[in-house]
């Protein structure tokens, strides 16, 4: 007999038209759509062509009008500024339509853009849910981020208005905004008409007369705006994502798909109803704080946690904890980084025992690969199921989860389960294009069409979209990660298809070997990349992140890791060298920055990247490669 995930995920292939024109009765349309899937202009499709909706009136006017107007919708959570700040539905509701008012008498209207460059505030949330609101195209850029970096995407999308904040604080420093924001203008060829700029305390600045206006002027003298109808296939934002040239790839979602998908994942992958309080630990700037911090929770009627925060520092290792607690959460999503960081913290878990988390029933993890002693440490601590599940950038919510709301199935480590209804996720060999036998790895792809919610293309630029996601494999999404689907139709993501190395002729996956390192109980985190070697043509190198308190020598540990490697992949690995580290170089969204390090390790000239947590890492990685015969101090910064 089948159980409801199977029975879910073989409709959803097989007859997708009724699987998701059912899902989308579940949503608020001023149209009802003419076709659920249109593939008449190949390989682009469309779904919902012909409807007509809203989606910020989906995720605040329609809960104001069913009864949950004072339920709470956000909760504003920032250690950093010692602030809780709670918002009901309809208190959400009507902030956003006066800034929407306010974004109206700017002259911003259906179709225009807007560049969100903020914090992780309410503001920022009320920012994008207000552009949602009168049509217009949010494009939320990470704050902080780099002129120049900020320059390229204003460049792209040419917004009307910028909305942004004097300042970002985090634990130990305040970062202007006003600055980079000022410079990324002048660097743009595209310039925007106007900027609104909330000013924060903590650090005010100067508004630059004739372009800046004050948030708080601004809504001050605007008036609510209403919902504007829009197109199911209109762009609802332009999401960008670093890509391999160096241009930043606009990744765009569109309205009708994506709150159709989101609002359906939250009770079947992630088992959450209506009223409770779900919490996504990432930022508005990157893909999970737009579908999980604010989209999908809103969309389904539960109460939404947005923290100002990191999981230490801000006071400490048990910070996630009081949150949990204190907020009665019930299901939390963030990234396995920050669960490695609370674990070299906390090893043995003491802070947890200060909290109440008996409202809390699942931890979800997403954004690296999820090592297993980082899923036993968390599982044995908390005490709850610990979901691996498997998403990017592109496609907007999980390609493979355990689907709780469907079925729950046994944890494999190392397994994000099963592919997500709508994905059908293939394996196919980079050469022949022909599938592979269950167990053996080869590149991820998922057979056209994506499922609502992922993007339709990039935008004005469905030629690279092409070229980037459609063209290697035909008839395919390229999801550009390796992995392997199990006999019981497991799917693994092993790492990223180059990160694949070759060591004289042997296809090996770096994945597979931090899955080795991880499980040494000393480390607390771990990266491998291949390095240039003359003979073998490349060879691992480990970088080892080693829990606190240790009174082991270093020597020591990284002699256990390369037997360890050796005595489960093989000699062929040629795992000879590992370094121990302080730190490893990441983005601020928490993903290691293997490419650089690799670079590093290879004396080539590189680039700070733009999403990176903080560049003087780079050094550190560079004084212990050269502690193994690598990475030659060089007389002028490497960096360009």
């Amino acid at each position: 007999m089948t159980n409801p995930y199977e029975k879910a995920f073989q409709r959803s292939i097989n007859d997708p038209e009724g699987f998701w024109g059912e899902a989308a009765e579940d949503i608020v349309w001023t149209k009802r759509w003419d076709k659920v899937l249109d593939g008449s202009n190949l390989p682009f499709y469309r779904w919902f062509v012909g409807g007509q909706l809203n989606t910020c009136y989906n995720a605040l006017d329609h809960h104001v009008a069913s009864g949950r107007a004072e339920q709470p919708a956000l909760i504003y959570d920032s250690p950093v500024t010692q602030t809780i700040k709670t918002y009901t539905y309809r208190q959400l509701r009507d902030e956003t339509a006066l800034f929407a008012g306010a974004l109206k008498a700017l002259g911003v209207a259906k179709g225009d853009r807007v560049i969100i460059y903020m914090p992780m505030i309410p503001e920022a949330a009320i920012a994008m849910l207000a552009c949602a609101r009168i049509g217009a195209v949010h494009s939320v850029v990470f704050g902080g981020f780099a002129a120049n970096e900020l320059a390229t995407r204003i460049n792209d999308a040419k917004p009307k208005v910028i909305v942004s904040a004097s300042c970002g604080i985090e634990a130990q420093r305040v970062i202007a905004y006003k600055g980079l924001l000022d410079g990324a203008i002048e660097m743009a060829q595209a310039k925007p008409q106007r900027c609104i700029i909330l000013q924060r305390s903590a650090l005010e600045c100067e508004l630059t007369p004739e372009r800046d206006i004050d948030w708080r002027a601004a809504v001050a003298s605007a008036q609510p705006a209403d919902c504007v109808p829009v197109a199911a296939t209109d762009p609802l934002y332009i999401l960008y994502t670093s890509g391999t040239t160096g241009e930043p790839k606009g990744v765009v979602r569109d309205n009708g798909g994506h709150a159709v998908a989101l609002k359906w994942s939250m009770k079947a992958i992630y088992n959450v109803d209506a009223g409770e309080v779900y919490w996504a630990a990432s930022d508005v700037g990157w893909v999970v704080g737009h579908s999980y911090i604010v989209y999908a929770p809103l969309l389904k009627g539960c109460t939404t946690v947005l923290f100002e925060g990191k999981p230490v520092g801000t006071p400490d290792a048990g910070v996630f904890w009081r949150v949990i607690a204190q907020h009665k959460v019930c299901t939390m999503f963030t990234a396995p980084t920050a669960f490695r960081a609370i674990k070299r913290e906390d090893p043995d878990g003491k802070l947890i025992k200060d909290h109440d988390l008996s409202n809390f029933r699942a931890l979800f993890l997403a954004g690296e690969r999820l090592d297993p002693d980082t899923l036993k440490w968390a599982r044995k601590q908390l005490n709850v199921p610990v979901i691996d599940h498997w998403w990017q950038t592109e496609t907007g919510w999980a390609i493979a989860a355990n689907c709780m709301g469907l079925h729950a199935y046994p944890v494999k480590e190392g397994s994000p389960t099963k592919p997500a209804p709508g994905w059908n996720l293939q394996v196919l060999d980079p050469e022949t294009r022909e599938t592979v036998k269950p167990g053996e790895i080869g590149a991820l792809v998922v057979q056209l069409p994506l499922p609502p919610g992922s993007l339709p293309t990039l935008w004005n630029n469905d030629r690279r979209y092409i070229e980037s996601y459609l063209a290697e494999f035909p008839g395919y999404y390229k999801t550009a990660d390796a992995g392997f689907i199990d006999e019981d139709g497991y799917a693994y993501v092993m790492t990223r298809t180059d990160d694949i190395i070759n060591v004289a002729g042997h296809r090996l996956s770096t994945g597979a070997m931090e899955e080795v390192l991880s499980d040494h109980p000393d480390v607390a985190e771990c990266a491998v990349l291949g390095v240039d070697d003359d003979l073998k043509g490349q060879v691992p190198v480990g970088f080892l992140v080693l829990k606190a308190g240790l009174r082991r020598s270093e020597e020591e540990i990284t002699a256990e890791v390369i037997k360890m490697v050796r005595d489960r992949i093989g000699p062929v690995a040629a795992f000879k060298k590992a370094t121990v580290v302080k730190r490893l170089p990441k983005t601020r969204s928490g993903k290691i920055l293997r490419g650089t390090i690799q670079k590093i390790a290879d004396n080539k000239d590189f680039k700070v990247p733009a999403t990176i947590d903080d560049p003087t890492i780079l050094g550190e990685i560079e004084a212990a490669l050269s502690t193994i015969g690598l990475a030659k101090a060089r007389s002028k910064p490497i960096a360009s």
